[in-house]
């Protein structure tokens, strides 16, 4: 299924309880798509759209970029750190 925009669309899920808490249960094309199992953490971030599901933590990648653009503009400290 596909929606107007274009990107595939897996219909609505429900929201269930489970112990004292709310969930939904995902699809097993969306497990699959996602190469996760039980245990794994998933994150759910906000877009334009509305939210996004990922396996990456978005904090961690700007945390990469920024590890990135120190150790380029100190790389020849750290060449002699390394030593």
């Amino acid at each position: 299924m596909t929606d107007t925009d274009g990107a595939d669309a897996f219909g609505s899920l429900k929201i269930i309880r489970i112990g004292n808490s709310l969930g939904v249960v995902l699809p097993r094309e969306i497990i699959a798509d996602l190469n996760v199992e039980k245990g794994d953490r998933l994150y759910l971030t906000r877009s334009p759209e509305g939210y996004r599901i990922t396996r990456s933590d978005p904090d961690f990648e700007g945390r990469v970029a920024l590890a990135r653009r120190l150790m380029s503009k100190r790389h020849n400290a750290l060449r002699e750190l390394s030593k």
